[in-house]
């Protein structure tokens, strides 16, 4: 069976179905749908500022009449319509574009005025469209002025039955002042707001200046401006965005810590940055505090009324406002950053813009606004001037005219017969000239023939125009429409007057709606360091032979007399003791010194925090330390770094060795660490301090020696390589256990001596002796020193030795210490052996201290045994330096004192607790 059916010609099976490859297909549609969302829908013009939804709003809500002296009409009815003529895209579209342009908190300058519920900055939806109203407002009459004069073009909307414009006239420089927000096929807008005075008069300096810089744009136009107000940290990023049109700016919420009732304090909050919903932002806050990522905060309220914004976050009696509201910066909202994308329709296609490129596409359509609007306008002057010559050529020659029209049948001969002959022109020549319409055309130089349009205005002339009165406006008619046009044709001539006008028309913006600043820029670093979270305490850190270390709150330890048992401190193991106690704030910066001869930096606060009894953690978990090497010395740093310039340190080695370096020399340390001297085997740093070329250098030893030499005695190193020189000769069995640095004060031996004695006179005197040893205050120098017998002071200087004086003290192992003045350890040249600085003959033991105080001062002792204790330093008594002091830590028999550390501050006895008896004064 056969099928003889005849199948179809080729070329009508290919006009029927065309054979297209996907991937071509794909790639065409696929375009087609990214150009129309870039163009159509997702991105701003640059001239108007406006989205294609934006501008059909607003346009028709001008079509309709709902202007800013007319009453308030439902949205609905605006949706209605737009989603009617213009916007096929759905009604939720349109009316979430219209909510936002009626939102304070959204706009720069509020574009619709609204009535009712248009949502919040709490992220409230907004009222449904049929409950709410709305009208424009006179900034959006400013976009849409003079629209109906040919100022821009027109093209058809999506069905062909109406016309919408292509761009508003906009004589805002809407895009700048308002922003943009918006994402399309692989791009995205996002513009913030400025203010409306700084954009006009950039704009006003690009008119006068048409090759100014961008630069001194953004001198006038420094950042953005939000509605929302807030603060812009930093320039960096406001600079970078204006200058790329693309760049981060860092904007803070403004947040005050004010006092409340009972000295408690509260973060206040007034503004919040752009877009952050204030009540995520507290509700956010809440769940921070109970997860306790920020400790401290008692209660968050949200007192927000009419008169304004106003977050309270109460906090706790013993919480750092500073650190908490460093801590919101951190972790919420409190603190966004705001990505600049300046991407916008310029001739269009899609163009990332600086503010030069912005505020020249403004300009430049402003221009041309000005001339089309001229244009149109010269052109009605001119149908209108050609109507005029033709009423003042037929009020001339009236009689022949009536005649004219008396004799005809109908109006259609009579304006056959008017337009069929000449008529002199008379006084109407020079506008005739001025006007220079191609439809009138002189005849011998005087003499006229009439159009058919300037008939028809002689026919609808009424009887009362002929009157003398009325043949009279007629001519002032034409002759003000001569000076309208030919202020046109001048004002189209000059480019300079153009932009004159534009000028003008800017500065009138300028005066209706400029608003001071809301945003203030503020000078800072938007990158919080960790530091900035960290609350500044005053801290004792805690060191052990075995190389633990840690924290613990000065407020810990509680205060005791001289002699108390004192308190459980670290829990060590049996091998391991505690060896170096200081105090500092948790923001101090700190220089450890290992034994091998580096040097590592680490703020206070980066150290493991732990209890009194906690034993801390190991140095070899915080720094790359070798094995077997631990840390000999510590060196607090001045917070400011400006006073780093032109201090020296100090460095004493515990075989007498000293050293003398630029404190700049260990500002950049990595955590690698850095060398910071050269040491022999089995030497170690004991200590470093800074100093100044005119201070003094005291060592001191175990065995109860110290030496005290001019900090000058030492050049400055240029290396950190180098062992140094010898800064003291040391005994058999000695070693150098601290370095202090003192004051230099201009004093000979014998002034020196006989303050001494006198200072020794009056504690004496008014019982502040007690019951020294005899002899404790003989001055009489052991090293052959001028006693100073026969040397009188004036009241004035002994005043000044006293208001310079400085005490040192000195603590040994077995719990005695003692104060000496200062200015009993004499100056002498370095590398010597020496004078006695504490007198160890009777009691044994061997020097752990030494060091200056202050009366003010507190002293923190610790024992081999994990024991601490917690003295005032005036209750250490005064006494010279061959003496053996008094008992300060009353110790058990096998328990030695093993470091002493001075904590700076003042005093309060009120607060000591006497644990015990004084013990009795040493024999």
């Amino acid at each position: 069976m056969t099928d003889d059916s005849t199948p179809p010609a080729d070329d009508d099976r290919r006009g029927a179905v065309a054979p297209v490859a996907i991937e071509e297909e794909l790639q065409r549609s696929y375009l087609s749908y990214a150009m129309s969302v870039i163009v159509a829908r997702a991105l701003p013009d640059a001239r108007d500022g406006l989205k294609p939804v934006h501008r059909r709003i607003l346009f028709s809500m001008n079509e309709q009449g709902h202007t800013s002296d007319r009453s308030y009409v439902k949205s609905a009815r605006v949706v209605g319509d737009v989603m009617g003529k213009y916007h096929p895209h759905g009604d939720l579209a349109i009316y979430d574009s219209l909510v936002r342009m009626a939102q304070p908190f959204s706009m720069g300058l509020m574009l619709i005025d609204g009535q009712g519920n248009f949502g919040s900055v709490d992220n409230d939806p907004p009222a449904q469209m049929r409950y709410t109203e709305c009208r424009l407002t006179k900034a959006a009459e400013a976009l849409l002025a003079d629209i109906d004069l040919d100022t821009v073009d027109f093209r058809d909307n999506y069905d062909g039955k109406e016309r919408e414009p292509v761009v508003l006239p906009a004589r805002i420089p809407n895009l700048l002042v308002n922003g943009s927000g918006g994402i399309a096929v692989g791009m995205a807008t996002n513009i913030p707001p400025h203010n409306l005075g700084e954009v006009v008069d950039a704009c006003l300096a690009m008119i006068d200046d048409p090759t100014v810089a961008i630069e001194a744009l953004s001198e006038i136009v420094p950042g953005p401006d939000f509605p929302t107000g807030g603060e812009i940290i930093g320039r960096t990023g406001a600079r970078q965005a204006l200058l790329t049109g693309r760049g981060p700016v860092i904007v803070r919420g403004v947040a005050e810590v004010e006092t409340l009732r009972a000295g408690r304090e509260a973060i206040v909050v007034t503004s919040l940055p752009f877009q952050v919903n204030k009540a995520a932002l507290c509700e956010r806050i809440g769940e921070l505090a109970r997860e306790k990522r920020i400790e401290g905060i008692a209660d968050v309220r949200d007192e927000s009324d009419r008169q304004g914004m106003r977050v309270v976050i109460e906090l706790r009696r013993d919480a750092s406002g500073e650190v908490i509201l460093n801590q919101l910066y951190r972790f919420t909202a409190l603190q966004s950053s705001f990505a600049v994308n300046a991407l916008a329709l310029h001739h269009g296609r899609p163009q990332l813009m600086n503010l030069r490129d912005m505020i020249a596409a403004f300009v430049g359509f402003r221009e041309d606004v000005v001339v089309r609007r001229t244009k149109f306008e010269l052109a009605k002057a001119r149908d209108r001037g050609h109507v005029l010559v033709g009423l003042a050529i037929a009020v001339v020659n009236i009689d022949e005219v009536i005649h004219i029209i008396r004799s005809s049948k109908d109006p259609a001969e009579a304006r056959e017969r008017l337009a069929g002959r000449d008529w002199p022109v008379g006084d109407m020549l020079p506008l005739i000239e001025l006007i220079a319409d191609p439809r009138t055309a002189l005849i011998d130089g005087s003499r006229v023939r009439l159009t058919d349009e300037q008939a028809r205005a002689i026919l609808a002339l009424t009887l009362s125009r002929l009157t003398g009165l009325g043949r009279e406006e007629i001519f002032d008619e034409a002759r003000g429409l001569a000076d309208t046009i030919r202020g046109h044709l001048e004002l189209l001539s000059s480019r300079e007057k153009i932009m004159a006008v534009v000028r003008a028309e800017l500065e009138a913006v300028k005066a209706a709606f400029a608003v001071p600043r809301r945003t203030a820029i503020v000078e800072g670093d938007a990158d919080l360091e960790d530091e900035d979270l960290i609350v500044r305490e005053d801290m004792v850190i805690t060191v052990t032979h075995g190389g633990y270390v840690k924290r613990t709150p000065l407020a810990t330890f509680r205060l005791q007399n001289r002699g108390g048992k004192g308190r459980s401190g670290m829990a060590t193991k049996e091998e391991d003791a505690v060896t170096r106690v200081f105090s500092a704030s948790t923001h101090t910066p700190m220089l450890f010194f290992s034994s091998g001869g580096k040097v590592y930096k680490l703020k206070v606060w980066r150290l493991p925090v732990g209890a009194p009894n906690a034993r801390g953690k190991a140095f070899v978990n915080l720094f790359p330390i070798e094995p077997g090497e631990t840390m000999t010395s510590i060196l607090q740093l001045p917070e400011d770094e400006a006073a780093w310039e032109g201090m020296d340190v100090m460095f004493a080695t515990r075989s007498g060795d000293v050293r003398r370096n630029r404190l700049s020399d260990f500002v950049q340390i990595n955590k690698s660490g850095k060398i910071a001297m050269k040491l022999e085997e089995g030497d170690a740093i004991i200590g470093v301090a800074l100093c100044q070329a005119s201070d003094d250098v005291l060592l001191t030893t175990a065995l109860g020696r110290c030496i005290r030499f001019s900090a000058d005695d030492v050049r400055v190193f240029a290396g950190r390589e180098s062992t140094g020189v010898r800064g003291i000769r040391l005994a058999q069995g000695d070693s150098v256990i601290s370095m202090a640095i003192l004051r230099a004060v201009a004093a000979t031996p014998d002034e020196r001596g006989a303050y001494l004695k006198h200072a020794a006179a009056m504690r004496r005197a008014t019982g502040e002796a007690g019951d020294e040893d005899p002899g404790t205050d003989d001055v009489g120098d052991d090293d052959g020193e001028p006693t100073g017998a026969d040397v009188a002071l004036s009241v004035q200087r002994i005043a000044e030795l006293e208001a310079a004086e400085q005490f040192v003290l000195t603590v040994s192992s077995e719990g005695f210490g003692k104060r000496t003045s200062a200015y009993d350890y004499r100056r002498t040249g370095r590398g010597g052996q020496g004078l006695i600085a504490h007198d160890l003959t009777k009691r044994g033991g061997r020097l752990v201290a030494s060091f200056p105080v202050e009366p003010s001062d507190e002293i923190l002792l610790v024992s081999d045994q994990g024991q601490l204790i917690r003295v005032p330093v005036d209750q250490v008594r005064i006494a010279g330096r061959n003496t053996q002091g008094v008992t300060i830590f009353r110790k058990a028999d096998d328990e030695h004192v093993v470091s002493v550390e001075r904590i700076e501050g003042d005093g309060d006895a009120d607060d000591t607790e006497d644990e015990t008896d004084e013990a009795p004064p040493a024999d």
